[in-house]
């Protein structure tokens, strides 16, 4: 149906029968009472919707495999830190951009990706998702459940999780972060998106870092007003930023994504935590 937002043009996409009343649907859409995700199409891009302020996910769909939002790319920058992930889990399918980028650009990666909205499962398709296979499964599940019966082993943990209020209530308390840590190989990672209002996950921040012993980096995504956390496993992980510096290059000519600045914020956040926690000690 025609888009009833005077913000956004074009299509609106829904989880509805052809028979289903327009008006009602506009209605719906209009008050925010539509109870189901749904897509916003102007003819270039793609944008998965909960509600009309808060923007899910979005595809261009001239390079559906490519990752439009700022925030999917930083989250792309464990490859700094682990390069070759064996095993990789992703809670939160969105409009499938993560799945996409690491399912084509990481072949030899298998990827579990963890949905608990059927409905956003049921838009794979509209944003392109490959089918599973050998090295990608997608399947419906609570991460938190999911984390709890699942072996040891994960290299890299990615949380992408928001409902229409926000960050997945399930995943945030101190036990799905242990239960997260647990879960990782000795030098394996979490990367979580965090979005809106700073103040609304401080507290989450803080948790993180209490299991993680500290080693938690956390950088600001200005173009999406979002940060990436990163927490390292290992409790005496220490980067060397000067080879990292030149990994970053090798990454950027690899996959197409800026690494070298995302290091530099990285670098910058970390240096700052790092005199924070010493002044605390201070005072």
């Amino acid at each position: 149906m025609p888009s009833p937002f005077d913000s956004y043009g074009g299509r609106v996409l829904m989880l509805e029968p052809p028979w289903a009343c327009a008006e009602a649907l506009r209605s719906q859409l209009l008050d925010e009472t539509y109870t189901k995700p749904y897509v916003m199409d102007d003819g270039e891009r793609r944008f998965l919707h909960f509600n009309e302020r808060l923007t899910q996910s979005a595809m261009r769909l001239a390079a559906p495999n490519d990752l439009d939002l700022r925030y999917t790319q930083k989250m792309m920058s464990f490859l700094l830190f682990c390069s070759r992930p064996r095993r990789l889990l992703l809670i939160g399918l969105g409009g499938g951009s993560l799945v996409k980028f690491c399912h084509y650009r990481l072949p030899a990666t298998h990827m579990t990706v963890l949905e608990n909205n059927p409905d956003v499962i049921a838009l794979r398709d509209v944003f392109l998702v490959p089918p599973d296979g050998p090295n990608l499964k997608v399947q419906e599940a609570d991460g938190a459940a999911y984390l709890e019966q699942t072996e040891k082993g994960i290299d890299v943990l990615l949380v992408d999780a928001f409902d229409s209020t926000g960050f997945a209530p399930s995943l945030a308390n101190q036990e799905f972060f242990e239960r997260a840590r647990s879960k990782l190989t000795g030098s394996g990672m979490l990367v979580v998106n965090l979005a809106g209002d700073a103040q609304t996950y401080a507290g989450l921040i803080g948790v993180v870092m209490q299991v993680f012993d500290d080693q938690v980096i956390v950088f600001p995504v200005r173009e999406d007003h979002n940060h990436v956390l990163l927490a390292f496993r290992d409790p005496m992980f220490e980067p060397n930023w000067r080879r990292l510096r030149g990994l970053a290059k090798e990454l950027r000519s690899k996959y197409g994504l800026d690494f070298p600045t995302f290091l530099e914020k990285i670098e910058r956040s970390a240096k700052l935590g790092l005199a924070r926690q010493e002044a605390g000690r201070r005072y």
